[in-house]
C-alpha cells in the first residue's frame, strides 16, 4: 500500500502557549483512531530549524530555520498507509480538525537502491 506524509504547518510567528489542552486530547484521539483503523506509521512533532541554501562559490549558508522563504512551517508529521490518495486526505480532514492548522498531504515514493 502507499505511504503519505500528512504535514502540519504553523505560521512562522506561532506562540506555542496559544495551545490549550482541548488540541492536545483532539490530536491524542487522532493518535488513536489512526492506530486502531492501522494506517498511522509514524507521528512526531518539530522543533526549531536550521535552513542550509548552496552559494555560488560552493559554500553554504545556514540559518536558524524554518523552512526556506516560507511563512509557515512544519509542525509535525504523521506517516499514514492508506488505499490510495483519497483516503489519505481523509485523514488529513481529521489532522485540520484536531490540529486547528494547515494540513498538507503528499505521497511518498520509494526507490530502491540499483542493485
Amino acid at each position: 500500500m502507499p505511504q503519505y506524509l500528512v504535514a502540519g504547518y504553523l505560521p512562522d510567528d506561532f506562540d506555542p502557549s496559544q495551545m490549550d489542552e482541548a488540541v492536545g486530547r483532539q490530536i491524542h484521539a487522532l493518535n488513536k483512531e489512526m492506530i486502531a483503523a492501522g494506517v498511522r506509521k509514524f507521528a512526531c512533532g518539530l522543533g526549531s530549524a536550521k535552513s542550509l541554501r548552496p552559494q555560488a562559490d560552493g559554500g553554504v549558508h545556514i540559518t536558524d530555520g524554518p523552512y526556506l522563504e516560507t511563512k509557515e512551517h512544519i509542525g509535525g508529521f504523521w506517516i499514514l498507509e492508506c488505499a490510495d490518495m483519497d483516503e489519505a486526505v481523509a485523514w488529513a480532514r481529521k489532522g485540520v480538525a484536531a490540529t486547528r492548522g494547515q494540513v498538507e498531504v503528499r505521497e511518498i515514493f520509494f526507490n530502491p537502491a540499483a542493485e
